[in-house]
Order: C-alpha cells, then sequence, then structure tokens
C-alpha cells in the first residue's frame, strides 16, 4: 500500500513539475500574428471605452498609479504562464505631450536625477555612442521604479517569461524598458528571464547607435516594430544627421585630410563646398538641443521640480529600431479609413492596426 502511494506521488509531482516546466517555455523566437493581436488588445486595455475586444489568454491584475509624466502600466496574467508588461501612450493630459517634446538626447548609459535625493542609474546599450530620447527616458525610470517589484513576486512565483509591449508613447518606452530590463539579468534580475516585445505604432527611440545594440540584443526573433505605413507617428521624432553621428571611421575624415593637402586656393574652394554642405545639419542639430531639450526642460521642471536637468548627448539623429512588421495600407485599407488631413490620428488609431493585423497570413 505504502509503495503504491509513493509511486502515485512520485508521478503527480513529475506531472506537476513537467506542466510547470512546459508553461515555464511558451514564448518562441519570431513574430505570430495571434501574438502581436493579443499584445494590440492588452494595450487597448488602458482605454476603457475602446471595443477592440478583450485578449483571449490574458488577464489584467494590476494598474499602476500615475507617475512621472503621465505615465501609467499594467500587468496581465496568462494562462499559459507568460506576465506582459503593459505600457500606456499619450492621453490627452499635456503632461504626457510634454514627455514626447523633450527630444534632446541622452547617453543609453547613465545616470538622471529624479529628485533631489533620487539618483536614477541605467544601462540601456553598451556602446558609449548610443543615446535614447529624453523624455521617453523620464517615463521609462518612473516605471520601472514600480516596475521591479512587482516583477519580484511575479518571480517568486515561479515566473520566467514576460512580454512587454506598448502603442505608441507606450511602444517607444517599451524599447527602453527592454533594454534596461534585459541588462539587469544576472544582477538584479535573475540570468535566465526571457523577454519578448511587441512595440506597436512607436515613435522613434533614439539615435543609429542605439538601435543596433537594441537589435543585438533582442536578434533572432524576440523584439518587433510594428507599424502601420499610413501611420506619421513612426516617423517622429524629425531626425537630422550630421557627420558626427558617422562611426569614427568614416570618409568625412579622409576628406578632411585631403583638403588640407591640396594648394592654397583649392583648400579654400574645398573648404567653402564642404562647409555648405556640413554646416546646416550642425546648425539644426543644435536649435533641435536648444528648444526640444533646453527650453522643453524648463517645463518638465515645473511639473518634477526636483528634476536636474542632464548633459546631452550632441547627435539628433533618431532611428527606428527592432526588427519592423510593416502593416501595408493599400486600396482596401483606405476604403475604410479614408485619408483626411482634419484626422491627424486616424491611422495611428488601434482600430486599423486591428484591420491590418487581421489581414496578415
Amino acid at each position: 500500500m505504502k509503495t503504491r502511494f509513493l509511486l502515485l506521488l512520485i508521478v503527480s509531482v513529475g506531472l506537476l513539475f513537467g506542466r510547470v516546466s512546459a508553461q515555464s517555455n511558451q514564448l518562441k523566437p519570431g513574430f505570430e500574428k495571434a501574438e502581436y493581436l493579443e499584445m494590440l488588445r492588452v494595450g487597448a486595455g488602458h482605454i476603457d471605452s475602446v471595443t477592440i475586444g478583450p485578449p483571449q489568454g490574458y488577464k489584467r491584475v494590476y494598474r499602476s498609479p500615475v507617475v512621472g509624466l503621465d505615465n501609467r502600466w499594467e500587468l496581465w496574467q496568462g494562462s499559459n504562464g507568460v506576465t506582459v508588461i503593459s505600457i500606456r501612450g499619450t492621453t490627452l493630459d499635456p503632461l504626457g505631450w510634454i514627455e514626447n517634446f523633450y527630444a534632446a538626447m541622452v547617453p543609453a548609459t547613465g545616470q538622471i536625477q529624479l529628485s533631489a535625493n533620487e539618483p536614477f542609474s541605467y544601462k540601456l546599450a553598451k556602446n558609449p555612442r548610443a543615446a535614447v530620447h529624453a523624455g521617453w527616458l523620464i517615463g521609462m525610470a518612473y516605471l520601472a521604479k514600480d516596475i521591479l517589484p512587482k516583477m519580484d513576486s511575479c518571480i517568486q512565483k515561479g515566473t520566467k517569461e514576460f512580454m512587454i509591449t506598448g502603442i505608441s508613447q507606450g511602444g517607444a518606452i517599451s524599447f527602453l524598458m527592454t533594454s534596461y530590463l534585459s541588462n539587469l539579468r544576472g544582477n538584479r534580475l535573475p540570468a535566465d528571464l526571457r523577454f519578448k516585445t511587441y512595440s506597436i505604432a512607436a515613435p522613434k527611440p533614439g539615435n543609429l547607435s542605439y538601435a543596433y545594440d537594441y537589435e543585438v540584443l533582442t536578434q533572432a526573433g524576440w523584439a518587433f516594430n510594428v507599424v502601420n505605413s499610413a501611420d506619421w507617428v513612426p516617423e517622429f521624432p524629425l531626425t537630422v544627421q550630421t557627420t558626427d553621428d558617422f562611426n569614427l571611421t568614416n570618409p568625412v575624415t579622409t576628406i578632411r585630410k585631403a583638403i588640407r593637402n591640396q594648394k592654397f586656393l583649392n583648400r579654400v574652394m574645398f573648404n567653402y563646398v564642404f562647409n555648405k554642405m556640413d554646416k546646416p545639419s550642425r546648425k539644426a542639430q543644435k536649435r533641435y538641443q536648444r528648444f526640444l531639450g533646453n527650453y522643453i526642460s524648463k517645463a518638465v521642471g515645473k511639473n518634477l521640480p526636483d528634476y536636474q536637468k542632464p548633459t546631452y548627448f550632441p547627435s539628433s539623429h533618431f532611428m527606428r529600431a527592432g526588427q519592423t512588421i510593416v502593416l501595408e495600407a493599400d486600396e482596401a485599407y483606405f476604403q475604410q479609413f479614408p485619408a483626411d488631413p482634419k484626422k491627424l490620428f486616424q491611422n495611428h488609431l488601434l482600430n486599423p492596426y486591428l484591420f491590418l493585423g487581421n489581414r496578415l497570413k
């Protein structure tokens, strides 16, 4: 009798651990249409009036307070054991738009001072030339303070797999959050955590060096940037490329040396031509930093009184990041969603992304 009971117990425990093990390996690399549609519906959970339908396999278990510059996130638990970190996009609150327009760049690794006694250290990239959007970094920092304790609780219960998602501004922050949490593995977080990211309708989060780093970090199918080809938001912020944005080995260095080796009159002429091409972009970048950095930081400071403006990275070379999944707007799409200059956000809304997503093969 005892032998039979022990065998039954061993089998039961084996089945239990087998089920837990199976649930802990639910996330697979690669874009999945069903997964994207679920994340779109999870993101819609932030907007109580949206009626695109709830996700089928996930249930919201936590909604954070509003923090930072009108930022909020939600925790969703999947029936498959996967936990979702869902980051809200911009609302009608002007504070969130201040965050969007605070578009100076800051180093992708460093420290920002959220308050007098609250420095926030972060590492979003290995490359020292990587830089990110200042406003969305602030949003990410405030959200991370609330997200990490919730993750700890999930991890203690056995969660090893996390989806990270966000729409619009939330999509931009989801890039940075993925980088931040991934770089905490093996230190603040367990090394065996797995992350998969769906950034939806997201603007550009940082410069090319950051994009390269992000793509190496998430390569082999662990992060996707889903955009509607008719949506203007993924085209922002405006980008300004100067000759300083090239890798250190580049033809500009060779050109400068070649000009110096010319005879006097040729040197004057070539310098004149080169400066005519080079100086406008440099001036534009400095204006960009002055207005969307120094000027907007005053509005940030009024809402976050203890925030201390960081040293900006001298670049405005914004690039999209991650493996891009283009939802192509064709004739059938425009019959459903006609181009209308009076409806600036029509192509940025959830229903167009749902319509195009459903047509994916």
